[in-house]
């Protein structure tokens, strides 16, 4: 006869309350670095006519927006209510992935039809350089968090902190090699390659993909099972 399967039990109330309280914790984190972060990013881009830059500093724009969505949500402190609000907080991510994509990925398209050409930008690869190594903890937190909570929409919300992550790289190389070798079209392929990460990202959320975690309360297979099954958790 097979062996029963393990079961874990979702997170009790006191713990829901303890992480709904944690994930408000660093969304406000979350929001506080990115308004820095695009006020930087789109006043050095637009000083450089960088689409990369400005393109990163409008991904902050949408990120405090799908943070301010997930504050949204987690500002109820009922945990019928939360779980209402997901839907919508999930749609709002994923049109602003979306939105973001089709704007980088014209201006991308136009750079490299040779309407303009980007100058080098030091504020801009230092500004890549401190994102690329503050926004893997941020979105680390957060997802194990949401996932232990069960909460599809912090779940996507760290995915756009993390892609933040990925962005930042792609962004550093992009302007580093026009800084350095004054390959002006380093410039908007970068910003092309944000645009399809974006789009990818904006599917997701509007799937309401990235959650492994099972209701609260709910018996549910061990982590591992889970995880296998879902098939998108790490």
């Amino acid at each position: 006869m097979a062996a029963d399967l393990p079961i874990a039990l979702g997170p009790g109330p006191a713990r829901r309350e303890a992480l709904a309280r944690r994930v408000r914790l660093l969304v406000a984190l979350t929001i506080g670095y990115n308004v820095i972060e695009a006020i930087v990013a789109i006043t050095a881009g637009t000083i450089a006519s960088s689409t990369a830059l400005i393109g990163f500093g409008l991904d902050s724009v949408i990120e405090v927006s799908s943070a301010a969505a997930v504050a949204w949500q987690f500002s109820a402190h009922d945990h019928a209510v939360r779980e209402a609000r997901e839907k919508t907080t999930l749609r709002i991510i994923a049109v602003s992935f979306l939105v973001l994509a089709a704007y980088v990925g014209a201006d991308a398209v136009r750079a490299l039809a040779g309407t303009g050409e980007a100058d080098g930008s030091v504020p801009g690869i230092v500004l890549a350089a401190l994102s690329l190594a503050v926004m893997p903890f941020l979105s680390a937190a957060q997802r194990r968090a949401g996932r232990e909570l069960g909460s599809a929409s912090a779940v996507a919300d760290s995915r756009q902190t993390l892609l933040c992550t990925y962005l930042s790289a792609v962004l550093l190389l992009g302007l580093v090699l026009n800084a350095a070798f004054g390959w002006s079209w380093a410039d908007p392929v970068a910003a092309l390659v944000i645009a399809a990460i974006a789009v990818k990202e904006g599917r997701d959320a509007w799937r309401g993909k990235g959650c492994c975690a099972a209701p609260a309360n709910a018996a549910v297979p061990a982590p591992r099972q889970a995880a296998d099954a879902c098939g998108c958790c790490a």
